[in-house]
């Protein structure tokens, strides 16, 4: 059964590559990768087939990878959820005359849930996990979330950790003190403990203001990446904005996509899934760098990013490179390039290396650039990229015979190539007009 016959469940918002899309605080707790869920008494509730579960700290996402979409099933609707079993002991007697799908389903583990459904009914369903996973794991979790009620959970106010004294209120007691002078060793040795007494009081205050500025660093967070999403789209709904507007909105973007990743995918919630859905999850980060930049961006500064981005939860540079491998098998806007150098790039699906080349033939064919080439540099300045990417732009351009490369100590030198201007039939005959012509009138002019 699709996942949108199971109209009786909410519908979960999906991202391009696959992933659910996450509320403000919703965090990722477990992912299992093949689950039905089952109706157990009612059987006029469709019944969900091969779905990806992701339990978040608010709900049970039931995800159908194929068709992209998603049906959620809140946490706070969850009355009593039942450890794990089978529904009966494996008898071949038994499975013998019973239908292929209940037989192969109930030697499956099984979580009863017992749930509230609008408007006032109670309903009992099963999660049925049919991969081979840690189901006690995954129930343990599925407990503690929804013990846990991070849906309903409100930050506390830190109390401040210095209020002002009010006018007119007594003294405290430290300031009664009669203050002893430092006289001999007995006052040496209370100066010094007053010292170490100071010190392990501004020590703990300053434990105290990082337990705070730790205690909000989720919520600012939180709060960057909705604001972050709304940006999105409110740019994409709203493209007839003026400049400074666009410009404004781009800032903010490229500072709330520093603030990081709030549910970064680890090896511990994703167990076997790791490296599929940590490669959904960089495809979405991604893409919006990886167009700021003109459509292509390095892999190392993509690495650099990526980690920045997920904060102390950081891959190893072989995850990386197996999450960029396996956009083959996925519907995403971004994939992974390796130039003749070696050199390995991600860039959209909508980069045209035409266009590229049209700018570089237009930058090789000025008068400055007739004479004395251009360089990665100047490529970079022109193209807005890193001169290493830009190196490899020229070094394909003059394999499409674009350009003609020049090496010298001072380093690589790249010229209009100038030998598709001449006819090959008249190669004595001066040409009065096109590129060549222009080429003769700056050198002529040079000298």
């Amino acid at each position: 059964m699709s996942v949108a016959a199971a109209d009786w469940l909410p519908a979960a918002t999906v991202t391009a590559s696959g992933r659910p899309v996450l509320s403000a605080g919703e965090i990722e707790r477990h992912l299992l990768p093949l689950v039905d869920l089952e109706p157990e008494e009612n059987p006029r509730l469709a019944p969900l087939r091969g779905c990806l579960l992701a339990l978040t700290s608010h709900r049970l996402v039931f995800l159908h990878e194929a068709s992209l979409s998603a049906r959620a099933l809140p946490l706070a609707s969850i009355v009593h959820a039942y450890p794990p079993h089978r529904r009966h002991n494996h008898n071949p007697l038994r499975s013998l005359f019973s239908s292929s799908s209940s037989s192969s389903s109930s030697h499956h583990p099984r979580i009863r849930i017992q749930i509230s459904l609008p408007p006032s009914r109670s309903e009992v369903v099963a999660v049925v996990v049919t991969c081979k996973a840690d189901v006690d794991m995954f129930y343990g979790r599925l407990l503690e979330a929804i013990r846990a009620r991070a849906w309903e959970a409100t930050a506390s106010a830190a109390p401040a950790s210095g209020a002002p004294v009010a006018e007119g209120a007594a003294p405290a007691e430290e300031d009664l003190a009669i203050r002893m002078p430092v006289v001999g060793v007995a006052g040496i040795l209370r100066k010094e403990q007053e010292t170490w007494e100071s010190a392990g009081q501004n020590l703990q205050d300053a434990f105290q203001d990082l337990n705070a500025l730790m205690s909000k660093a989720k919520e600012m967070m939180e709060l960057a990446e909705k604001m972050r999403q709304k940006l999105l789209t409110n740019s994409s709904a709203q493209s007839n904005s003026n400049d400074e507007e666009m410009g404004s909105k781009q800032d903010m973007q490229d500072l709330l996509l520093s603030v990081g990743i709030v549910s970064p995918v680890t090896k511990e919630t994703a167990g076997a899934l790791y490296h599929q859905q940590l490669s959904r999850q960089l495809a979405d980060f991604v893409r919006v760098p990886v167009e700021r930049a003109g459509g292509m961006m390095a892999l190392v500064d993509v690495y650099c990013l990526f980690n920045r981005a997920r904060g102390t939860e950081l891959i190893s540079p072989e995850d990386l490179l197996q999450a960029c491998s396996l956009w083959e098998k996925f519907d995403v806007p971004v994939m992974l390039r390796k130039f003749d150098s070696g050199v390995k790039v991600i860039q959209t699906k909508t980069h045209s290396d035409d266009e590229v080349f049209a700018r570089i033939s237009s930058l090789a064919q000025k008068p400055d650039a007739l004479l004395k080439g251009i360089s990665p540099s100047d490529a970079a300045f022109t193209l807005g990229i890193a001169p290493a990417l830009a190196k490899e732009h020229l070094l394909n351009a003059e394999n499409k015979g674009l350009l003609c490369r020049d090496v010298s100590p001072d380093g690589f030198r790249f010229y209009i190539n100038l030998f598709n201007e001449i006819d090959l039939q008249n190669i004595h005959l001066p040409k009065t007009h096109g590129l060549y012509h222009t080429w003769i009138s700056v050198a002529t002019a040079a000298h």
